[in-house]
């Protein structure tokens, strides 16, 4: 169902029929609209005069965040964003119609319960689009900030089973995979914010200089966001190379391991299978010839064993 809502004089009026939006804001006030088919865009299309781009933007999902500004309106696109607790990241589009008068929201799974709540219990009076406005995108932003807080402590985790002394190295990969995937989506979603926050607030009809302040602190919260997925790109890719390296270092001592192994069990074998000849050798056909070769590949492989040792291959 689609909603309503026209704050006049201090007062609220829900759940009016869309078809007397242009008829309500005539006789003053500011009107919440919030979209659920586009049988109803198109209704209030028409009402507000909303240009066919923007209206067809609006339709098509996974828009790309931006701000469009027509004549009469603005077009604004952002995302909601949360991270589920395998680490996936879910994106929730919202489009956003600005008009001097009139807040329209068209949603796909956003939801607007935090934001209506967010209005009931405001100070400034929700008789201003650029109230309306400040409220849903601080809310869209702390879930920005929300969503990096919680990638950043999944990778903290990562680098705990990183240092495992045996580490499940592909339920790692996995979850390393899934985290990064996470991250790429939200920078996605985060870095175009940066643009939005400096270009809106331009628009002194809309924000005017008590409205200034509230802005601007959503802009460092999306500074502060951006940066911080920033920050964490660099650490994942650090982890990920730290694990590599980890695993290169342990193939490593294991070649070395390997290689230390066959040079011992060499001596032996050469001496075993050069006595192996059909020819006579010293102590053929008599008991000190067998105790002598015992002899002597003890003697010679003990001493490979603990160069090895001393030299740290083994």
């Amino acid at each position: 169902m689609s909603r309503t809502r026209l704050y006049r004089d201090g007062s609220v009026e829900e759940d009016f029929p869309l078809d007397q939006l242009a008829e309500r804001l005539a006789g003053g006030g500011v009107a919440w609209v919030d979209i659920s088919d586009d049988k109803a865009l198109e209704v209030v299309g028409r009402e507000l005069g909303l240009h066919e781009l923007a209206l067809e933007d609006s339709q098509e999902r996974h828009q790309r965040p931006k701000l469009d500004h027509y004549r009469t309106h603005q077009f604004v696109s952002v995302y909601g964003v949360s991270v589920a607790a395998d680490g996936t990241l879910e994106c929730h589009e919202l489009s956003m119609f600005v008009t001097p008068n009139t807040l329209v929201t068209v949603r796909d799974g956003f939801d607007m319960a935090a934001v209506t709540r967010r209005w009931d219990a405001s100070a400034l009076p929700c008789d201003r689009v650029g109230v309306l406005l400040h409220a849903v995108l601080d809310i869209v932003v702390d879930g920005h900030l929300e969503a990096t807080s919680r990638l950043d402590e999944l990778i903290e985790d990562l680098e705990g089973v990183v240092f495992e002394e045996r580490p499940d190295v592909r339920e790692l990969q996995r979850h390393s995979v899934r985290v990064r995937r996470a991250l790429a989506g939200l920078r996605r979603v985060v870095l175009p914010m940066r643009d939005i926050m400096t270009e809106l607030p331009r628009d002194k009809n809309l924000v005017d200089a008590e409205l200034q302040p509230y802005f601007g602190d959503i802009r460092d919260h999306v500074a502060h966001a951006a940066e911080w997925t920033e920050s964490l790109r660099d650490h994942i890719t650090a982890l990920r190379e730290t694990q590599l390296n980890i695993q290169s270092n342990q193939l490593n001592m294991i070649m070395k391991k390997v290689t230390g192994w066959a040079a011992v069990i060499a001596i032996p074998t050469a001496i075993t299978g050069f006595y192996g000849q059909n020819v006579p050798y010293p102590g053929y056909d008599q008991p000190w010839g067998f105790w002598a070769s015992t002899a002597a590949i003890i003697a010679i492989g003990g001493g490979l064993y603990a160069m090895f040792r001393r030299k740290d291959w083994l």
